[in-house]
Formats: structure tokens, C-alpha cells, sequence
């Protein structure tokens, strides 16, 4: 009798084992993604670049998502969801080492190329990971099992701007010289590239199921007939501006921290700060997730835009920490946006759901397209006063929350 129920216990052991190895992908790839708000100051220090120049780390980290999206769901359909996880991992990783030789060339397009790479190796996961975990287990709990995965995301993209601003800035002192600087990327890239090379290993081994059940038309090109979905397309245009304000605001906390008028930090002490900001994406998650109990996610969506607005805006027009605390408290604020505007276009589209996802997933390029805007904004007219720019974004975001996400009878 014992050995029957060791026997029986063995499989869900491993699917707990899975489903944790499943969750530390989305760990890695928050971690990530924002280490490139670290990254960006970083390397325009030592390639001496201006703001635009700075920003392309980000048009090539996020315009992987646009070109490689629909070509990994084509991946995945052929070789299936864990070999997916496994080719995802190892470009990652291939990425990653590609920063060694973009740090001895001192060459900005190599690092620019690194970038590409390792993004396109992340959009393979997401495409992979994100359907198996909401079939690791009983189907009434996946929302729960991916909010979970979701919130270590988040957890990846608060400690690593903390972890990146050690292991970057440590040699960027005062007598340290440009290859010493460019240079400092190497151990954490290298260390980045052997943590998924081992991830890779373990999911050749381990068991993960091959659901038929998963739609796989998510990441196909969108068909013109959702564009007749008004509140889709309109979602299309505010997950563009979503994501393109949050990441250029992100991107730009450093520079921004380390004007006299607002804290006059030296980056090593601003990278610290930049986890507030995204840490307070992750709490806010929870508090949105009661608030939208009692309050329609449509309004909840109008106020948090309302109030980054409010934010930025106090950002511009003040200085020191009013200016400084006021920035960072719009990562609290643009905790809900991201769900939400994903679900609120969703809504009514039926058999059509997976392609106005596939449209929602390509918007994602706004966070390729927007920081860059707003560093060109920033070379000509500065810093402080560019942030207009994703005022402008959640001026939208506002509209759709209380107006432009309703379905229209067709």
C-alpha cells in the first residue's frame, strides 16, 4: 500500500517540480527585460551616446517581439512546447554570450545585435510557457497557477535593476576607463547565459504535458476580419501606448535621478531606486485584483491612467524628491494596465479571441517605437520636460478606459 501511493504521489511530484521550473522562466525574463533599464545609462556612458542613440537598446529588445513573434508560434507548433522552451532558452543564451564579444569589440551595434538575439530567444518562451501553465493542473485554478507565474515576473523585474547596478556600475568610478566600463557586462551575462543553459537541461528532462487542447492560432497573423472589433483596435493602440510609456519611463529613471535639480544620484545609488518603480507594478497587481471586485475594471483602468497623468506631470513641474517619488509612484499605477486593457479588448470576440490576441501581443512593439520617441523629445527640448511624452500615452489609456474599451454592436 505504501509503495501504490509513493508510486502515485511520484507524478504529481513532478508536475509541482514542472510547474516550478515553468515559473522560474518567467522569473528570468522579467529579470531580463529590466535589466535593460540599467543596461541603457550604463552603455551611453561608455559609448558617450545621447538619449535616442541610448534608446535603441530598447527598439531592439522589443522589436524582436514584433518580428519573432509570429515565426516562434510557428516554431512551437512544429516542434511542440517543450522542445520550444528548450530552443528558447539556448538563443537566450547565445544572446547572453554575445554581449563577451560586443564588450571586447567596444562595438554599441554589437551590443545592439546581443539584444536582438536574447529577445528573440525570450519571445519563443513566452509563446511556449505562457499556454502550459494554464494546463499544468485543474482547469478552474489556471488563472490562478499563471497570475502566480505572472507575479515572479514581476519579481524578476524588481530585483534586477538592484543586482544590475551592482554587478554594472561597480567599476564605473572615477579612474575607471572605457573598456574597464564596457567590459563590467561580461560576468553578468555570462553568468545570465549559464543559468538558462541549465534550464535548457532540465526541461529535456523533465515530463511536461503536450496538450491538444491549447489553441495554437494565438501567435498567427491577425485576419482583417477583427479589425471591424472597434474596442480591439483601440485596445491594439493603448497596449502600444502602455507598454511604450512603461518602458520609456523605466528606461530613463537613472538619467532623470542623476539631474542636479531632482536627486543629483550617481547611478549605482539610482539603479536601486528603479525597483521601486517596478516593485510597485507588483504590489499593485494584488490591490487591483480587490479593487476589481467592487469597482468596473473599465473605470479602474480610467483612474490609474488619471492618475499617472497627475504624476508625471507633478514630475515636470517639480524638483528634488517631490519630482523623484512622484515618477516612481506611476509604477503603482500601471500595475492593472497591462491585464486589463488585454481583457477589456478581448471581450465579445468569440471564436475570433486567439487572433485579437495575436493583434494585442504584436501592439506590444510600443515599447520599441515610444522610449525612443521620447529620447529624441529629451535630446532636443531635455530630460525632465520629455515626459510629456507618456503623459500623452495615458492621456489615451484614459479614453479607452472610460470610453473607447465598450463594444460596439455590429
Amino acid at each position: 500500500m505504501n509503495n501504490h501511493s509513493s508510486v502515485a504521489a511520484k507524478p504529481q511530484s513532478n508536475q509541482r517540480f514542472a510547474l516550478v521550473a515553468l515559473t522560474s522562466l518567467f522569473f528570468m525574463w522579467g529579470f531580463i527585460t529590466s535589466l535593460n533599464d540599467i543596461l541603457i545609462p550604463h552603455l551611453k556612458g561608455v559609448f558617450d551616446l545621447n538619449y535616442t542613440q541610448a534608446m535603441m537598446i530598447q527598439m531592439c529588445f522589443f522589436g524582436a517581439y514584433f518580428i519573432v513573434s509570429i515565426p516562434a508560434g510557428n516554431i512551437v507548433k512544429k516542434v511542440g512546447f517543450q522542445r520550444g522552451i528548450g530552443i528558447g532558452l539556448m538563443i537566450a543564451a547565445a544572446g547572453c554570450l554575445l554581449f563577451v564579444a560586443a564588450a571586447k569589440a567596444q562595438q554599441y551595434s554589437l551590443f545592439l545585435s546581443a539584444l536582438f538575439v536574447l529577445a528573440a530567444g525570450i519571445t519563443i518562451l513566452q509563446v511556449a510557457a505562457n499556454p502550459l501553465v494554464t494546463v499544468m493542473g485543474p482547469t478552474e485554478t489556471a488563472s490562478s497557477r499563471l497570475t502566480l507565474s505572472q507575479a515572479f515576473n514581476a519579481l524578476g523585474t524588481t530585483v534586477a535593476p538592484i543586482v544590475g547596478g551592482a554587478l554594472l556600475f561597480t567599476v564605473a568610478g572615477q579612474y575607471a576607463t572605457k573598456a574597464q566600463e564596457a567590459e563590467s557586462v561580461i560576468v553578468p551575462y555570462i553568468g545570465l547565459a549559464i543559468m538558462l543553459v541549465v534550464l535548457a537541461a532540465i526541461f529535456t528532462r523533465i515530463s511536461l504535458p503536450t496538450p491538444s487542447s491549447i489553441e495554437e492560432e494565438s501567435a498567427d497573423a491577425p485576419s482583417a476580419s477583427i479589425l471591424k472589433h472597434r474596442h480591439l483596435v483601440l485596445g491594439a493602440v493603448a497596449i502600444f501606448m502602455y507598454v511604450g510609456a512603461e518602458v520609456a519611463i523605466g528606461s530613463l529613471l537613472v538619467n532623470f535621478f542623476g539631474l542636479e535639480n531632482i536627486a543629483g544620484l550617481a547611478e549605482s545609488d539610482a539603479a536601486h531606486y528603479v525597483a521601486y518603480y517596478w516593485g510597485g507594478a507588483m504590489v499593485g497587481r494584488f490591490i487591483g485584483a480587490a479593487l476589481m471586485q467592487r469597482i468596473s475594471a473599465g473605470t479602474l483602468l480610467a483612474v490609474n491612467a488619471l492618475a499617472a497623468i497627475v504624476l508625471i506631470a507633478s514630475a515636470i513641474v517639480n524638483d528634488g524628491h517631490v519630482a523623484m517619488w512622484s515618477i516612481l509612484i506611476v509604477g503603482l499605477f500601471n500595475s492593472i494596465m497591462f491585464p486589463t486593457i488585454f481583457s477589456l479588448a478581448l471581450k465579445d470576440l468569440g471564436p475570433q479571441t486567439s487572433r485579437g490576441s495575436g493583434l494585442l501581443c504584436l501592439a506590444i512593439v510600443g515599447g520599441a517605437i515610444l522610449p525612443v520617441l521620447q529620447g529624441y523629445i529629451a535630446d532636443s527640448i531635455g530630460l525632465q520636460i520629455s515626459f510629456v511624452m507618456p503623459i500623452a500615452c495615458y492621456l489615451f489609456i484614459a479614453y479607452y478606459g472610460a470610453s473607447g474599451s465598450k463594444p460596439v454592436a455590429q
